[in-house]
């Protein structure tokens, strides 16, 4: 240690006479660092003492850069049009004409922002290079410049978890997954919410047809990996195919990940307050198709980072703007028939939750065909919600048995012109929401409308009902 500190006390001198030198000598003038800007050679060459200096180790030499590891980008497919950059990292290939699309597609995208590091963010969406759909992201650690793809465990999750699912063995393989969301919470940690199922005779082998909600967690790394398996947020035994147990379906997540957290003695929301008592909670909506013929929207939350979530929470529940039922029945309440949730907070902690109702498009008058986008919020951390309010009404998009030559029936899609000409975008309208992060009593919803302020509806395009067939919109032209 001797002999090291005199060979240290040595060199430094040495440095000290190169830097200050004699007559004549240039001295360079000393340059500013930022570490928050340090090259990924840089970064890739520090020592540890230099890393725990910068604050790029914690006290348990453990790295607090994900970008010290992780290289920005390694697409070799680019296809970067001007400013707009590809998310996806993977490249385009054949499939088979009875599979068109299969091995290549993404859609029904989401993407987060970290708050604590906006560098990072975070993309997801229905993944298609498996085959069957799955649930895909990717990541960029430099403000989306550069982005490289992360895969999400999916194959199998615990086959029994006391109090949340039995399927009757130690694993539940799973065949499809999608419907995906990301967010991130005040710490870092990025999560990705995930639906899984199985398909079920005749398109498997298999019979079984259950479902399950999950979500992952990414600890510190930005979404480069995840934990394994995912956490249950529900599910659905159906092994054997009978149809008994419902299916869970799209499901979208939201995070708390306010800055400022209230006293941990406060449980529920101050109107207008400026922090939330409900710091990094996890939300999670999606609607339950059950053999009755009902399709209610739920909710479920966690409060420990993704370990646990809580029972289901029933959202769309009574109300007059709910004057048509549908099935065979109402069990939790007359607004049975709805689809497409979306939930999110605002600066308080308010929980927003906003979705599509459809049981009041037959009751309208002559061929009107509109439907409903409905909001309820919870001001308790999503353990009960208030009667839902109307936000607007909308048009949905046209049926596409009827003007695409009898494509995809029972599903709406983007007409092309001309009646011979076959859509490839099975599309549909849904809201989302935000609230203004400094005033919470200020909400905004989007959503699409077939019909709107801005439409000429005298130029063949007034609705004329539903197709009975089908249940989609018509309308007198598209």
């Amino acid at each position: 240690m001797r002999k090291l500190v005199l060979l240290l006390a040595l060199v430094c001198a040495g440095t000290a006479l190169a830097l200050t030198g004699g007559a004549g000598t240039h001295v360079p003038t000393a340059q500013g660092f930022d570490p928050s800007k340090m090259t990924d050679e840089q970064e890739a060459i520090v020592s540890g003492t230099g890393a725990e200096e910068l604050g790029l180790l914690d006290e348990h030499g453990t790295s607090q850069q994900p970008t010290q590891y992780f290289p920005r980008g390694s697409d070799s497919c680019p296809a970067n049009l001007s400013s707009n950059i590809k998310v996806n990292q993977n490249c385009l290939n054949l499939s088979d004409p009875d599979l068109q699309g299969r091995g290549q597609a993404q859609n029904e995208t989401s993407i987060a922002i970290d708050p604590g590091n906006t560098n990072h963010l975070l993309a997801s969406y229905n993944d298609y290079r498996r085959g069957d759909g799955n649930c895909g992201a990717s990541y960029s650690l430099d403000k989306g410049r550069t982005w490289n793809d992360t895969t999400i465990p999916t194959s199998f999750t615990r086959g029994r978890v006391e109090n949340v699912a039995d399927f009757g063995a130690a694993r539940e393989y799973w065949g499809g997954g999608g419907d995906t969301s990301v967010a991130y919470d005040s710490k870092g940690n990025a999560y990705i919410s995930c639906q899984v199922f199985n398909r079920g005779r005749p398109t498997s082998s298999s019979a079984d047809t259950s479902s399950a909600l999950l979500v992952y967690r990414s600890t510190k790394n930005a979404g480069a990996s995840w934990n394994f398996p995912g956490r249950y947020v529900r599910a659905s035994n159906d092994t054997a195919g009978e149809g008994v147990s419902p299916f869970l379906d799209k499901q979208l997540m939201t995070v708390d990940n306010n800055s400022t957290a209230c006293p941990s003695s406060q449980t529920a929301v101050t109107p207008g307050s400026s922090c939330t008592p409900f710091q990094d909670r996890i939300y999670v909506s999606w609607t339950e198709f059950a053999v009755d013929g009902s399709a209610y929207i739920y909710e479920a939350y966690s409060a420990d980072y993704g370990e646990h979530f809580s029972p289901p929470h029933l959202v769309s529940g009574n109300t007059p703007l709910c004057d048509n039922t549908y099935g065979a029945g109402t069990p939790f309440g007359n607004c049975n028939e709805n689809q497409f949730s979306q939930p999110f907070v605002g600066p308080d902690g308010t929980l927003y939750i906003v979705w599509n109702n459809f049981n009041n498009r037959e009751t309208e008058a002559g061929n009107d065909n509109r439907n409903q986008i409905l909001l309820s919020k919870s001001v308790d951390g999503g353990n009960t919600f208030s009667t839902p309010i109307k936000v607007s009404d909308y048009y949905d998009l046209p049926d596409c048995a009827t003007y695409q030559g009898g494509q995809d029936a029972g599903r709406a899609c983007v007409p092309e012109k001309g009646t011979t000409a076959k859509s490839v975008f099975r599309a549909t309208n849904y809201a989302s929401g935000a609230v203004n992060p400094t005033n919470p009593a200020q909400v905004v919803v989007t959503f699409g409308s077939y019909i709107n302020r801005h439409s000429n509806e005298a130029n063949g395009c007034t609705p004329t009902g539903i197709n009975p067939a089908t249940g989609q919109d018509l309308y007198t032209g598209v």
